[in-house]
C-alpha cells in the first residue's frame, strides 16, 4: 500500500476542493448566556472525548449569524493555542451541534469518494502530523500556536480511499468501544450519585416513612434502618438518630509531594496531578506523568483511593475541589501524589470511600470548598477547608449498606476504564503502522 500513497498538502487538497479547514467564531460576552447554540471552547476538548460540561450558549437569535462556525458530523478538530496545542477530537452523530472558539480549528472532507472523513481523523493521531505540529510549535518564542497558515503547509500521504475506509473502520471499532465504556461509566457512576443523593441530601426514604408511604426502590429491610422523623441540628433538620458531624473526625488529608522538571522521565512510578481530574471531577489516567524523583510512604496512591484538587489556574477552575477514585494503570507499579493533590484517607465506619466521593461532588461540598479558595493566577484550596465541612452522617448500618450498593458499581467502573485502556493501548499500536501501509486491512463485504 505505501507505493501508491500520494504525496499531498492541505493546500493542494483545499484547491482541488476536497478539503475545507476552518477556525472558530470570536465570540463577545454580550452574545453569551443564552438557550442558542452551543460555544464549545478548547478547554472542552479533552484527549479522549468532548466534554459538554459547563459550556456557555449563543443567544438563540444569534444562530444564524453563527452559523459558518458550527460543527457538522465528521469534522475533525484541532486545538491550536498554548499548551494542549494539537489536542484531537472528532465529530460523531451523537453530539450536540455546537459552534468553534478561535482556539479550535476544524478539518472537513469536501469530496467523501476521495478523501475519507474517519482517514484524516486518525491522521491527525499520527506521527506524519505530530512531528510536524512539533516543529511549528517551537519556530516562535511565543506560546504554542497552530494557524490556519501552518495548517495549509502541512504535508500528507493519501492511499487510496478503499484504504483510507478501512484504517478508519478499524481504528474507529476499538474507539466506538472506548466510547461506550465511557459512557457506561457515566450512568453507572450518576446511579451511585442518584442513591446517594437519595438517602443522604434529600432523605426520600425518611420522607416517605413520615408521610405514611413505603419507599420506593428499597426492600423491607433496608426502609426499617430509616427513621420516620427528623431532628434539628447545626445544618438544619436531619433524621431522627443521625448526626452532623465536621469531616475532620473521619477522613484526614495527606498532601503530595512538589518536584521538579528534571524528575519528570521515564519510570514506572508516575505522578498523580491536576491533570488526572476530569472536569467537575472524576478521574483521567492520561494525567499521569512519568516521575523518578524520592517520596514519602504515605504519599503513595493505590487504585482506589480518593484524591482531591488543592489546586487550579484562574482562568479554569474547573477541578479545585474536585474529586477523584483513582484506577490502576498497567504502565505504572507505583502513583504517588502531586503537591496539588491531597489524599483523602478515611478514619471511621461510616466514611467508605464512595459515600466520601459522592459527598464531595454535592452542591453543599462544592460552595464550602470554593468559599476557601485564595489567589489571583493560581488558586489554592485552604488546608482545614476540607475537614471543616460539616456533613449528615447516618448510622454505621446505612453506610455500610450504601458501600455494599456503591462498590460493585465503582468496580465496574473501574472494570470498564481498564477495558477501554487495553484497548487504547491496542489502537495507538495498530496507528502508526496501519497509516504507514506496514500493516494492511481490508473491508468486509
Amino acid at each position: 500500500m505505501a507505493s501508491e500513497m500520494r504525496e499531498t498538502t492541505f493546500q493542494q487538497l483545499i484547491n482541488e476542493g476536497l478539503l475545507e479547514i476552518g477556525d472558530g467564531y470570536r465570540a463577545q460576552n454580550n452574545e453569551l448566556g443564552g438557550t442558542g447554540p452551543i460555544f464549545l471552547r478548547a478547554g472542552h476538548v479533552t484527549d479522549t472525548h468532548i466534554d459538554f460540561k459547563d459550556v456557555e450558549h449563543f443567544h438563540a437569535d444569534l444562530t444564524e449569524k453563527v452559523r459558518s462556525k458550527m460543527s457538522r458530523v465528521d469534522d475533525t478538530i484541532i486545538t491550536t493555542k498554548g499548551n494542549s496545542t494539537g489536542r484531537t477530537s472528532f465529530v460523531t452523530e451523537r453530539l450536540p451541534p455546537f459552534v468553534y472558539s478561535p482556539h479550535l480549528s476544524y478539518w472537513r472532507s469536501r469530496d467523501p469518494t476521495k478523501l475519507y472523513s474517519g482517514f484524516l481523523r486518525y491522521w491527525s493521531q499520527g506521527t506524519e502530523f505530530i512531528e510536524q505540529l512539533s516543529a511549528m510549535k517551537t519556530s516562535t518564542d511565543m506560546a504554542p500556536y497552530l494557524s490556519l497558515t501552518d495548517q495549509r503547509r502541512l504535508k500528507i500521504k493519501l492511499p487510496p480511499l478503499t484504504d483510507q475506509k478501512a484504517i478508519s473502520m478499524a481504528l474507529g471499532a476499538l474507539d466506538e468501544k472506548i466510547e461506550l465504556n465511557r459512557r457506561m461509566n457515566t450512568t453507572l457512576e450518576a446511579m451511585a450519585r442518584a442513591l446517594f443523593q437519595s438517602w443522604f441530601v434529600d432523605f426520600d426514604p425518611v420522607r416517605a416513612k413520615l408521610d405514611g408511604q413505603t419507599p420506593s426502590g428499597i426492600d423491607p429491610g433496608t426502609t426499617a434502618l430509616f427513621p420516620d422523623n427528623f431532628q434539628e441540628s447545626r445544618i438544619g433538620p436531619i433524621p431522627n438518630g443521625w448526626e452532623a458531624r465536621p469531616l475532620e473526625e473521619m477522613i484526614e488529608i495527606v498532601k503530595g509531594r512538589s518536584y521538579r522538571s528534571s524528575e519528570l522521565d521515564e519510570s514506572r512510578t508516575a505522578l498523580v496531578t491536576l491533570k488526572s481530574f476530569l472536569r467537575g471531577g472524576g478521574y483521567r489516567t492520561d494525567g499521569l506523568k512519568p516521575f523518578t524523583g524520592e517520596f514519602k510512604t504515605n504519599q503513595k496512591v493505590r487504585p482506589g483511593d480518593l484524591v482531591v484538587a488543592l489546586t487550579d489556574v484562574t482562568q479554569a477552575a474547573d477541578v479545585i475541589g474536585k474529586p477523584a477514585l483513582v484506577r490502576s494503570d498497567a504502565r505504572f507499579h507505583t502513583l504517588v501524589a502531586s503537591l496539588d493533590v491531597g489524599i483523602v484517607r478515611s478514619k471511621s465506619e461510616n466514611a467508605s470511600l464512595p459515600f466520601l466521593y459522592c459527598l464531595f461532588l454535592t452542591s453543599d461540598f462544592q460552595a464550602h470548598t470554593y468559599s476557601h479558595v485564595t489567589g489571583t493566577t493560581v488558586l489554592h484550596l485552604n488546608a482545614t477547608a476540607i475537614p471543616k465541612f460539616v456533613c449528615v452522617i447516618p448510622p454505621v448500618g446505612i453506610s455500610k449498606l450504601f458501600a455494599k450498593r456503591a462498590d460493585p458499581i465503582f468496580r465496574l467502573i473501574d472494570e470498564n476504564a481498564n477495558q477501554s485502556s487495553t484497548l487504547t493501548a491496542l489502537r495507538d499500536l495498530l496507528l502508526p503502522n496501519l497509516l504507514n501501509g506496514e500493516i494492511t486491512v481490508t473491508l468486509s463485504r
